[in-house]
């Protein structure tokens, strides 16, 4: 009997380093799986940069981004068709007055879409604030206050107004910092004492360069000039490029300033309710 505990004693010291290998070569598949993450040069994992590059993923594929892209692609077309030609921008229907052309390429493309906290309600572009509301501040960088329950699906998505409390330079360094925020889609709204005028512009940023430090845009109207008989016709501009520093020096004057609003982030199509959009 003895003898016959000591053989089965034996048995299982000579099995349990397989037994304990195999639990270990489970346990070592487990780990592979979890370490299956992109990793940066320390091997830390970078759990919040895959998150942010499907969240822009999201973003480049949805409704607001697909509204935006209607709104360049259409801008393009005008500057194609005026094939370098000045167009009429004199009178208040004249589509490429500056705001007009800004509003009609918005405008053409609105009906598609909604908001999805309003998703009734039809998408609406605010006008320029009457220059008398404007005061203490020069007329053309501020849009009326339109609620967004009541259509307008832009805000603020930054601002720069002249402080007289600081020197020219660091009012210079503040609007240099603002034209750098200028993002594809915005709508920008500008005071403006520069090489081509005194007054209001509107235009539609297309990208912000950070290599170069320049801005892309489109608009219509911010160059042209007057016909014999006194008619203003202004050029068609697309993915027209200056320094961040040539646009901050052409508003950055006391009482002036400029404005870029940004599309909402819960732009849907028509009909489509949030749930849906997710």
């Amino acid at each position: 009997m003895k003898n016959r505990w000591m053989a089965l004693l034996l048995l299982l010291f000579l099995l349990l380093p397989g037994l304990a290998g195999a639990e270990g070569d489970e346990a070592g598949k487990v780990e592979e799986i979890i370490e299956n993450v992109l990793l940066d040069d320390d091997g830390v994992a970078i759990i919040e940069d895959v998150q942010t590059n499907n969240e822009k993923e999201v973003e480049e594929n949805s409704a607001r981004a697909d509204l935006i892209n209607r709104i360049i692609d259409l801008g393009k077309e005008l500057y194609d068709r005026a094939d370098g030609k000045r167009k009429r921008a004199h009178y208040a229907s004249d589509i490429y007055v500056c705001k007009n052309f800004t509003v009609y390429l918005f405008r053409q493309n609105r009906d598609d879409f909604r908001m999805a906290e309003f998703p009734d309600t039809p998408l609406v572009i605010p006008n320029n604030l009457p220059a008398k509301q404007c005061k203490p501040y020069a007329y053309g960088f501020l849009w009326e206050d339109i609620p967004a329950e009541k259509g307008n699906p832009f805000e603020v998505g930054a601002q720069f107004i002249y402080d007289t409390s600081l020197t020219k330079e660091e009012n210079l360094e503040k609007a240099r910092e603002f034209m750098r925020q200028a993002r594809r889609g915005d709508f920008f709204q500008m005071s403006a004492d520069y090489e081509y005028g005194v007054g209001a512009h509107s235009a539609i940023m297309l990208s912000y360069d950070p290599e170069k430090d320049e801005i892309h845009w489109m608009d219509s109207n911010m160059r042209g000039g007057k016909n014999k008989d006194g008619i203003r016709y202004g050029l068609v501009q697309f993915d027209a490029v200056k320094s961040v520093d040539w646009w901050a020096s052409a508003f950055c004057h006391k009482k002036r300033g400029a404005t870029l609003y940004r599309l909402r982030q819960d732009i849907v199509y028509a009909g489509q309710s949030a749930a849906d959009a997710e």
